[in-house]
């Protein structure tokens, strides 16, 4: 990791990479509110201008990973045979992307730590977390052939997102186990829920509420 230069400008060796952990380290020590933009550029001795090439503010800094991982899901989508079952699909895809090694846990830990307890960082997660669940919702639009914007592939979506959350919060509060057993069981909840029959779209609402009543 670089910690310092001697010019300005962008050192060899300097990536987001070393700046997320720079990042992490000095809002881990100092508190994200304290921890500035020239701190972090100056603790990996580079410049405020090189600093926002690579990210437009500090509270970036911690989701560009979340963000290439949303990339990966969407890969990881398009790569499911078409015999497996969506919401099977959907626990597999989720599950495997968030595999970690045990010497990553810490860091995720933190990471994740971070961005739940700090205003600012909560603040600016909707759009990522709108990336996630556009990746999950699109899935399922192209397997039940409807639009991304329809009603079920946007349950399927934004229920997909809310359950992986909640296993992220439950795992960061206990971990006793690891975070993809917490993921697993969230989403294996959710597949039963999405059964295929459940799925069906009826053009008239009132026929819908019906069949989910189970008055038909």
């Amino acid at each position: 990791m670089t910690t310092k230069g001697t010019g300005r400008g962008r050192p060899r060796g300097t990536s987001k990479r070393e700046l997320e952990l720079i990042a992490m380290r000095l809002f881990t020590e100092r508190g994200f509110e304290n921890t500035t933009v020239e701190d972090i550029a100056a603790a990996a001795g580079v410049s405020g201008r090189t600093f926002f090439r690579y990210f437009p503010g500090k509270g970036e800094v911690l989701w560009y990973q979340f963000d290439e991982e949303v990339r990966a899901l969407r890969a990881a989508f398009d790569a499911v045979a078409d015999d497996v079952p969506m919401m099977t699909a959907v626990r597999r895809v989720v599950v495997n992307a968030n595999r970690y090694r045990a010497e990553d846990v810490p860091e995720l830990r933190t990471r994740m730590g971070l961005v739940a307890s700090v205003p600012a960082l909560a603040a600016s997660a909707g759009a990522h977390y709108d990336a996630w669940e556009r990746a999950v919702s699109a899935f399922a639009a192209r397997r039940l052939g409807q639009s991304p914007d329809d009603l079920v592939p946007m349950a399927v979506g934004r229920t997909a997102l809310a359950a992986a959350r909640a296993a992220f919060d439950a795992w960061l509060r206990g971990a006793d186990a690891d975070l993809t057993v917490y993921l697993d069981r969230a989403l294996l909840a959710l597949e039963r829920g999405f059964a295929p029959e459940t799925c069906i779209v009826h053009t008239d609402p009132q026929v819908s509420a019906a069949k989910t009543m189970g008055y038909d």
